[in-house]
């Protein structure tokens, strides 16, 4: 019939499709650059022209590049697009490209998504780690540091975090009762989200909001829109051709950037106008020091300009929110799955420190359970699956393979936390496995094989303080509460993949206050 397409036009029109992108390979592999004589290109699966090996990771890409790292070694490289990434795996390799060669592979790849975070002005996400960036990367560590171990000058507490962290905890046990009393069920995430961000309002801001505040109900309610699109392998940071099609993802990402901003913006403005610099008060007026600090003089690495203290509170907020939330979170859900180790826990917390007084931070030592639960929470759940990625800063060898500079790194820290070279049994879940054969320490060396945190210069800043909220909030929590879940009710636990793994939020928890409060 007239306008029919004949089987002949479809397969020429197939034919220079097939064609075109044969040329667009071709192409692609001409623009690599040559392997010095006696060096090898990593290997790696062979990937589509124009998409490369995206259709491969498009779901749960930690899985499918821990299948294909069992195939092609600890050192391989993919395509995502027409971008090759080198992904690391196994705890040698990824040590001694972030440690023993830790300068060349500081660098961060200039991703799409990152340029949105803080303005493109992030010490975690920015490209940038010359002699500034570590200047004020040390800055931002000295300041977090001041106001989390210093002494706390109104309480009994050991110092400000403890005092921070036992405070809202402590306003968390009495929402839980209070829910439990009202409704009989509820969801922990949505109070833990608000308690954790009121430990690092109080530390950055030095003060700390109502559970019911709207301004940050709002910031941290939609934090995951944050992780969804800073996700390893965001395919739109390596495709450009995606950037300009809609994306709701995208839109919200860029919302909550732009509403995080404004809200730090505002903390910032107001304690410039409040400054006293004999009463430095929190981690913002401390910044605000060193930008104001005229012994400085010239020195452009150490000297803070005005306009970026608000993006160094961005990391050091950025830094503990997301990583704890989601620690306590996943803690929970392996509690109400595993009760006997819940209550494994307790007999210990009620041996070692009673009932007469709360956990501190100094009582970490000296309960090895608790300690190796939370460890095998962090290695079964590897809740932070990749490292934010990485780039080289110069060519590189290594494990004899030939790394050209500005080549993008994904660290893949969940195969190292399920390598049965590692671990015995790595799916099942076990915090024995972290403990002396007699019960009474935690093996010190299998507990730095967990890899949570990352490893080298771009190390959290932020891991220790994370690693002790997560003890003490927990460890409160616990002293007093037992929880569980409604009766013919699961959780599930199927990770939600992201810049860090989710779970589908629970409605059924339930505690019982395990003695009356004085």
């Amino acid at each position: 019939s007239p306008g029919a397409v004949s089987a002949s036009e479809v397969l020429l029109v197939a034919a220079a499709l097939c064609l075109v992108l044969v040329a667009l390979q071709w192409l692609q592999q001409q623009q690599q650059q040559p392997v010095p004589s006696g060096l090898r290109r990593p290997p790696g699966p062979r990937g589509y022209p124009v998409l490369g090996n995206v259709l491969e990771l498009r779901k749960d890409p930690h899985l499918a590049l821990t299948r294909l790292s069992r195939r092609y070694g600890d050192v391989m490289q993919v395509s995502i697009g027409t971008r090759p990434v080198l992904v690391l795996s196994g705890l040698d390799t990824i040590r001694q490209a972030l440690v023993k060669q830790g300068e060349d592979f500081m660098g961060r790849p200039d991703l799409y998504s990152f340029r949105f975070v803080a303005d493109g002005q992030s010490l975690t996400f920015s490209p940038d780690s010359g002699e500034v960036w570590k200047a004020r990367r040390k800055l931002a560590q000295s300041a977090l540091k001041s106001f989390s171990v210093a002494p706390s000058p109104t309480s009994s507490s050991s110092c400000l975090l403890e005092e921070h962290v036992s405070q809202e905890a402590e306003y968390l046990v009495s929402k839980f009762l209070q829910l439990m009393e009202d409704e009989g069920r509820f969801e922990p995430y949505r109070y833990l989200v608000v308690s954790v961000a009121n430990v690092i309002c109080a530390m950055c801001f030095g003060k700390r909001y109502e559970h019911e505040d709207r301004e940050l109900l709002n910031l941290v309610n939609s934090a995951e829109e944050f992780t969804d699109v800073a996700a390893a392998g965001n395919p739109a940071d390596f495709i450009p051709l995606l950037r300009y099609l809609p994306s709701r993802s995208m839109k919200l990402f860029l919302d909550f950037n732009r509403c995080f901003l404004s809200f730090l913006q505002k903390r910032a403005k107001e304690h410039y106008e409040t400054y006293d610099e004999n009463n430095i008060r929190d981690i913002t007026d401390s910044l605000i020091e060193q930008c104001l600090d005229k012994n400085l003089g010239t020195n452009t690495a150490t000297q803070i300009p005005k306009e970026k203290i608000v993006n160094l509170v961005n990391d050091l907020f950025g830094a503990g929110f997301d990583t704890i939330t989601t620690a306590l979170s996943w803690s929970l859900m392996y509690l109400v799955t595993y009760p006997n180790t819940q209550k494994r826990i307790q007999e210990e917390l009620d041996r070692i420190i009673g009932r007469e007084r709360r956990p501190r931070l100094s009582d970490r030592g000296k309960l090895p359970y608790m300690e190796s639960f939370i460890l095998e929470m962090f290695r079964h759940s590897s809740f932070m699956p990749f490292t934010i990625p990485h780039s080289t800063t110069k060519d590189t060898v290594l494990n004899g393979y030939y790394i050209p500079k500005d080549c993008c790194v994904f660290i893949n820290q969940w195969q190292v936390n399920h390598d049965e070279k590692l671990w015995k049994d790595p799916e099942s879940f076990n915090p024995e496995r972290f403990l002396s054969a007699d019960g009474t320490r935690v093996n010190k060396e299998d507990g730095e094989k967990v890899l949570m945190f990352g490893l080298g210069k771009r190390r959290c800043i932020g891991e220790n303080i994370a690693r002790g909220q997560v003890f003490l909030f927990l460890a409160t929590l616990l002293q007093q509460l037992e929880f569980s879940v409604c009766e013919g009710s699961r959780v599930d636990m199927t990770p939600l993949y992201g810049l860090s793994l989710k779970h589908k939020r629970c409605e059924h928890f339930q505690i019982r206050q395990r003695f009356p409060t004085k």
